[in-house]
This record gives structure tokens, sequence and C-alpha cells, in this order.
């Protein structure tokens, strides 16, 4: 992975791979080998995994599409986003952040949505620091066991 300081999309393997390393600090649950064809498939529903590089290696990923909506119109969903822990705070996020709304506009979208875990307090006040607001609540409820 070559470049310095501009968001790219991952396209091949290596490009893919590259990434797993800081995408793991928010997804441990997904192993190495399982990463790439992992993305592979999300990629076949519209999936792109864009990374900022700096210093030749990813220090923020993040996993999106663009999905119609019918409360919300075409929006780009953010699935993943993470900066490497030991690069927080430098403005990295930011960068991204900027990068994948500007995707939005150019990609008629009328909103960036995401999703953040509850225990995410840090993230949280760094999205409502990038003008993003609390909008809605995520209900889930497991099929496992059932």
């Amino acid at each position: 992975m070559s470049g310095s300081g501009s968001v790219r999309l991952a396209e091949s393997d290596a490009e893919i791979l590259g990434c797993y390393a800081v995408m793991a600090q928010l997804r441990p649950h997904i192993g190495r080998e399982a990463f790439v064809p992992r993305v592979r498939l999300q990629q076949e529903q519209g999936y792109r995994l864009a990374f900022l590089n700096v210093d030749r290696a990813p220090v923020t990923v993040a996993g999106y599409r663009f999905l119609e909506q019918l409360h919300a119109g075409r929006v780009l969903y953010v699935d993943d986003l993470v900066t490497d822990e030991a690069r927080r705070s430098g403005g990295f996020g930011s960068r991204m952040l900027a990068w994948l709304f500007e995707q939005a506009i150019d990609n008629a979208c009328q909103s960036l949505d995401l999703d953040s875990g509850v225990q995410r307090i840090d993230a949280h006040r760094f999205y409502e620091r990038e003008g993003m607001r609390l909008a809605s609540y995520h209900f889930k409820r497991s099929t496992e066991g059932l």
C-alpha cells in the first residue's frame, strides 16, 4: 500500500488485507483468514472499503454502502469506521469522515448515517464534534440459540 494522506478504496486482496489490523480493533470477532472473503461477499452487495494511509500503512478504515430507504431517501451508510488506537486524536478520523461526507454529496445522498455501539462513548463525542446528531435508537434481537 503506497501513498500518504489520501483516502483510497481497497480493491485488491492485498489492500483489503492491509486494512485488517485497524479494522480488527473495531471488529475483533472477525479472524484474519475470514476478513478478505467477508469483505468480498459484502462488496457483492455494494459495500466499499476505504482507507487513509500514513507512512505507507492504513491508520483509518471505513466500510460503507449506498442505500435507498423509504424513511430517508438515498443514504451513505457507514458500517464500519475506525482509527488505529495508537493514532487517534491526530485528525485522521475527521479526514475520513469529511471524505465520506463528500462521497455522500457527490452521490446525491440526503444524509450520511451510521450506528455506533452504546459503549463507544468516545466515538459518540467525536461524531457530535463532527456535526452529527443522535437521531434514533437501534434495536436488535438475536436469532442464535432459538
